[in-house]
């Protein structure tokens, strides 16, 4: 389970050091691709692999090729080099509107990665507390 935020900077070669309690996690090879809300997901492959499942058995309608498509051809095979660090493709870096600043946000199965600026402009204008009553309504979750 990855959790926690840590804060990154981007070098010229668009390389960023991945944080090292997610490191172990990811292993050798993972996946980057496309997320919500303006930040790229960073996915185990055994994570990917049941996400695509979940994709491709969804009804043949053009919502669903369109879901498809944003997530599978905005993904890109990654790995760690020996300094801990991964390169963001230049599509990728450029959907996201990451300059410099990062921050690796640990969310259960998946690391989101967000320009800084940009998380810190996401939240809701919601409080989490009204959030979490809804979701409990909703949904049944229990804290």
């Amino acid at each position: 389970m990855f959790m926690g935020e840590f804060n990154h900077v981007l070098d010229p070669k668009n390389r960023v050091i991945v944080p090292a309690k997610f490191r172990e996690e990811l292993k050798e090879k993972f996946v980057i691709t496309a997320g919500l809300d303006g930040c790229l997901y960073i996915l185990t492959y055994e994570y990917w692999e049941r996400f695509a499942a979940q994709l491709a058995e969804l009804p043949f309608t053009k919502q669903t090729r369109e879901l498809q498509r944003f997530f599978t051809q905005n993904a890109a095979e990654a790995e760690i080099d020996k300094q801990g660090r991964i390169v963001i493709p230049a599509n990728l870096k450029s959907l996201a509107g990451i300059d410099k600043d990062v921050v690796f946000v640990g969310v259960i199965g998946k690391i989101e990665l967000w320009a800084k600026e940009k998380l810190e402009n996401a939240q809701s204008d919601d409080t989490m507390e009204n959030i979490a009553e809804r979701m409990s309504t909703e949904f049944g979750l229990r804290l």
